[in-house]
């Protein structure tokens, strides 16, 4: 949503063309996996890892988002594309929740190394 809504304040304000087209990209990917993991595809295309494609998939948004939210930061030319930065960095933001988040769970051990279990005891 965070994505949507920095790309549309972008349209709006008729920024460069890279923002609006790396702000798109990001909107594209994000609905693929939204849709293979609704429609359950990772479980039939086991050939490939998901969660890592996801992790990785965070970290190239959260650099391309910061990049962009920077550089529409910096001139302050109108209020629209200055929203778009301000959302496109809180996208990245909430992206690197994500990738934290993913990376627990690529840990195979999500509850933390300082758990305690029953096989502990």
């Amino acid at each position: 949503a965070l994505t949507v809504t920095s790309m549309a304040l972008f349209i709006i304000a008729q920024a460069p063309e890279p923002y609006i087209v790396v702000t798109g990209f990001e909107v594209v990917v994000v609905l693929f996996f939204m849709i293979l993991y609704m429609l359950r595809l990772d479980r039939r295309m086991t050939f490939l890892f998901w969660p890592l494609l996801d992790a990785v998939n965070s970290l190239v948004t959260i650099t391309f988002m910061i990049i962009i939210a920077v550089l529409a930061l910096l001139p302050e030319t109108q209020t629209a594309t200055v929203l778009g930065g301000v959302f496109g960095f809180l996208a990245a933001v909430s992206c690197l929740v994500d990738a934290a988040l993913i990376y627990r769970k690529l840990l195979f051990n999500p509850g933390g190394p300082y758990k305690k279990t029953s096989a502990h005891n």
